[in-house]
């Protein structure tokens, strides 16, 4: 963090130096010829008699003062450097602000220690962020691995803990290879066997340092006649007019050659220098290595540092490097939060084992599995108190982690229920990788075995639950019978949570007690409307019936097509749990409506027992994996009963937008009675925006059949659709629809195509 804000602070130095010291590195431009070095370090003798000049530095733009280096008092590595007016001569003020910039250089490379081992120590730091980098890469490595979104976007509608690993992890993606080439060079220039080696390969070995004999204490007097720099300045510019940068270095005896180091105006960067060796008396040109006809391993050397403070690529390289640099500190914030949340979790599931412990232990010769996969302890921790529910009941329970389970272990239990959370894009936990890789690999079959999965998860990631849905369709296709259906937990549901107590009360037998598992959403997310409209959708039906529910309130910054509303019943208790509903209406709308079939306790209440005008605590719920397809494109939507709603919620969007290639294929039972939404679904037919409508009704004898063999009597034109990039849109039950609707389109696209429309996001479900 240290290094990191230092390296921000010098990513503009230059800048910097030059805004706070106007007049000293830049003077106002006369219409005068400039000086020339004999002029210049003439006028730097008469400023500092006593002191050696070692370089003298000119810039071609107009203005800028030109740069003296001096040689080091006894004891240190480095002179001084003054500046002289270029047109008079005259010495220029002190800059102000080089020492707060050199106190942070040495901060920055040694962390203010001696050279040696302040080397040692930051290269040591060095090696250590570029292991963070590469792991960092690697525990976030996706599934979806050639998708750029995956990669560089998250949703800032995240909260908590994926919101923190969401601007962790694609932040730390977006500045690696600025990363890894801090780290490689810091990694360089801190230690000598490495920089030996690496300059072997480039083929630039420096020549070893030799001891040299002690010098005469006291200082000695510079010789004002060490030789005339003009005709070596004279060879020098007839012979390297287009340069930009010049450094030339007075010998220190006057029959020594004069050295001069330059840049020119098209080079790559500032460190791509030629160097010209001249005869100081005569002006002869002895020797001249001009940059472009360096050895290639040369020309790469010198580009490690204007790489290391982004100069290479000019201001937007400094900027990139400033921004990098300063995020430093911003990931040891967050990758401390994170790491502080996960010691939380593991406390508190400690705490849960610890309990589970000190309970009696029920016998038996017929123990359930409770396994869990956990990446911050939350799965753990629901895992522990679900099977201290089952053990206060009587039935025996066995406990394990996915990290140390294997196939051949699972299959000796007749019921196993697992509690997994799912890390990143749909990825299963660190500790379950084995597990999930075993299971795919295994031939066994389960055909003797129960089982449930209680699936954590966040929808703000597109992949929600992708691990607890992936160990689900792995074990029945392995022949796994479910208890029920999987359970979807979004970030402590309440109304999940309270399905899956009733699912473990159903293993409990009479025995069965109330099951409080510890996760919810607390009340402060959730706000007031007030039931504003019901009206009754299918009279007459053989159905359960189904009413369309409007809620007026603060319709807010309001809500995407395809989001979800949870919705405590009545005067909630510890009772009573709150219900998920798709919302079949957009926030353009101004109210929220709701397609309700009345079953269960919170459906019975909104359908039946609620007043008009009654207050009702709804929760939005961001739902992106049925979000908007965002490219232009045609859609099908596909559905059942209920599922018109969220249907109806993207057709009326695309609407709004008007996008006509729009195409309907939705069931029900009976058109006499059961034909829901149908002027509204008319009136969009007539107005072009349903150019195919398909409405399925299979209890009707010259209409039956169901969606999925709609789907099948319009392959072709479904695989036109498709391959003019349509996405699919299905929303309605998982029992028979989603399942039918799923394998029929493997059937007509192939199962490879249908992973890829999903990987693609162009195959979108929500299904219940």
């Amino acid at each position: 963090m240290v290094i990191g804000l230092t390296g921000a602070t010098l990513a503009f130095r230059e800048q910097i130096l030059d805004a706070i010291n106007p007049g000293v590195r830049n003077v106002a431009v006369r219409n005068a010829p400039v000086l020339g070095p004999q002029q210049i370090m003439l006028a730097a003798q008469a400023a500092r008699p006593h002191e050696r000049v070692t370089s003298i530095i000119f810039y071609d733009t107009p203005g800028a003062s030109a740069r003296v280096g001096f040689a080091p008092p006894p004891g240190q590595r480095k002179g001084e450097t003054v500046y002289f007016n270029p047109y008079t001569g005259v010495l220029l003020p002190e800059l102000a602000g080089e020492d707060f910039f050199e106190w942070t250089e040495q901060l920055h490379r040694f962390l203010l220690l001696p050279r040696d081992p302040g080397k040692m120590v930051s290269g040591t730091l060095a090696f250590c962020l570029m292991g963070l980098a590469l792991t960092g890469l690697y525990l976030r490595w996706p599934r979806r691995v050639w998708d750029w979104r995956t990669w560089l976007t998250f949703d800032t509608r995240m909260k908590g803990r994926s919101f923190l690993w969401g601007l962790h992890s694609v932040a730390g993606t977006w500045v690696m290879v600025v990363f890894l080439m801090f780290t490689a060079s810091g990694v360089y220039w801190a230690f000598d066997p490495i920089r030996d080696m690496a300059d072997g390969w480039m083929g630039t070995l420096r020549p070893p340092r030799e001891a040299s004999a002690p010098k005469p204490k006291g200082v000695k007097r510079p010789d004002a006649s060490m030789g005339d720099l003009t005709p070596g300045w004279e060879t020098f510019q007839k012979d390297a007019p287009n340069w930009q940068m010049v450094l030339l270095r007075p010998p220190e005896r006057a029959n020594a050659p004069l050295q001069i180091l330059w840049v020119a105006k098209d080079a790559t960067h500032v460190r791509a220098r030629s160097s010209m060796t001249i005869n100081q008396q005569t002006g002869a040109l002895l020797k001249q290595d001009l940059y472009n006809d360096k050895p290639l391993g040369a020309r790469l050397q010198s580009t490690i540092y204007p790489l290391h403070i982004g100069t290479y690529f000019g201001v937007a390289g400094q900027l990139i490097v400033f921004i990098a640099a300063l995020a430093l500190p911003g990931f040891g914030i967050t990758g401390w939060m994170l790491y502080l949340d996960r010691r939380k979790q593991k406390r508190i599931a400690r705490a849960e084992r610890a309990q589970l412990a000190a309970a009696p232990t029920a016998a038996g010769d017929d123990p359930v599995l409770m396994a869990y996969a956990s990446q911050t302890g939350q799965a753990e921790r629901l895992a522990l108190q679900s099977a201290a529910a089952l053990q206060k009941a009587g039935v025996a329970v066995h406990v394990h982690s996915l990290e140390k389970l294997t196939p051949p272990q699972l299959g000796k239990y007749r019921r196993a229920l697992f509690v997994a959370s799912s890390f990143g894009e749909g990825e299963p936990p660190d500790s379950a990788r084995r597990f999930s890789r075993l299971l795919h690999a295994a031939a066994q079959e389960f055909k003797h075995m129960q089982y449930a999965v209680l699936a954590l998860g966040d929808r703000n990631y597109t992949q929600f639950c992708g691990f607890g849905r992936t160990l689900d369709q792995r074990l029945a296709f392995m022949g796994a019978q479910p208890l029920h259906p999987i359970i979807e937990v979004d970030k402590g549901d309440a109304g999940a949570l309270a399905r899956w107590g009733n699912a473990l009360r159903g293993l409990m037998g009479e025995a069965a007690s109330d099951v409080q598992l510890q996760a919810a959403a607390g009340d402060d997310d959730y706000v007031s409307w007030r039931l504003s409209g019901r009206v009754l959708l299918n009279p007459g039906s053989i159905g359960a019936p189904l009413y369309e529910i409007t809620l007026d309130g603060d319709v807010g910054t309001g809500w995407r097509p395809g989001a979800l509303v949870d919705i405590w019943p009545g005067h909630y208790g510890k009772d009573t749990t709150p219900r998920r509903y798709s919302l079949a209406s957009i926030s353009q709308d101004g109210s929220m409506q709701l397609v309700v079939r009345k079953v269960g306790l919170a459906s019975g209440w909104l359908t039946a027992q609620a007043m008009i005008g009654d207050e009702v605590r709804v929760r939005l719920i961001a739902n992106p994996s049925f979000d908007v397809y965002e490219k232009p494109a045609p859609a099908i939507y596909i559905g059942n009963g209920s599922g018109i709603a969220g249907l109806r919620s993207h057709l009326r969007a695309r609407v709004l937008e008007g996008q006509q290639r729009n195409w309907l294929i939705f069931g029900e039972r009976q058109q006499a009675y059961d034909a829901v939404c149908t002027e509204e679904i008319q009136s969009w037919r007539v107005r072009g925006f349903l150019p195919e409508l398909d409405l399925v009704y299979s209890r009707d004898a010259n209409g039956g059949g169901y969606v999925q063999d709609r789907l099948r009597q319009r392959a072709d034109t479904l695989r036109a659709w498709v391959n003019d990039g349509a996405a699919i849109f299905v929303c309605g039950s998982l029992q028979g629809m989603a399942g039918g609707v799923d394998d029929a389109l493997a059937d007509i696209l192939g199962r490879s195509r249908l992973a890829q429309l999903t990987e693609e996001g162009r195959y979108r479900r929500d299904i219940y």
